[in-house]
């Protein structure tokens, strides 16, 4: 197999997890037709998202964050990371912007971290038990 365009896209963990269970419930798949290990790998990786904040988000959600952090100048890669690992603290949110310090103001960094809170759902009750 080649690759035609690496990196064409990169996708979000709701994207992700929206992808494997669409392809999972798809009807006359014939599961000998798989690749080996595809339907390992497609279960492992749902059972793993499923575990995420990423199960409680929708596209609308998706869609209302990257509109409400557009004034941040933050890049494509920032934006994926603050939407797939949902800081909560000003330490999270230095490891998932790079050179924080320089680009962002500490009202700056409140205010993504309380953007963050508003738009996108914490884990399920029982996901945090774990």
């Amino acid at each position: 197999m080649d690759v035609v365009k690496e990196n064409a896209a990169m996708l979000s963990n709701f994207e992700v997890f929206a992808l494997l269970n669409e392809l999972r419930a798809e009807k006359g798949v014939d599961k000998h037709q798989q690749p080996n290990n595809q339907a390992t790998i497609t279960y492992e990786t749902i059972k793993y998202l499923e575990e995420t904040p990423c199960k409680e988000q929708t596209a609308e959600i998706v869609e209302q964050f990257l509109t409400r952090t557009t004034s941040f100048q933050l890049t494509k890669i920032e934006k994926l990371q603050l939407l797939n690992l949902r800081p909560t603290t000003a330490v999270e949110m230095q490891l998932v912007v790079e050179e924080s310090e320089e680009r962002l103001t500490e009202e700056q960094v409140s205010e993504l971290l309380r953007i963050v809170a508003e738009t996108l759902p914490a884990k399920a009750e029982g996901a945090m038990e774990q």
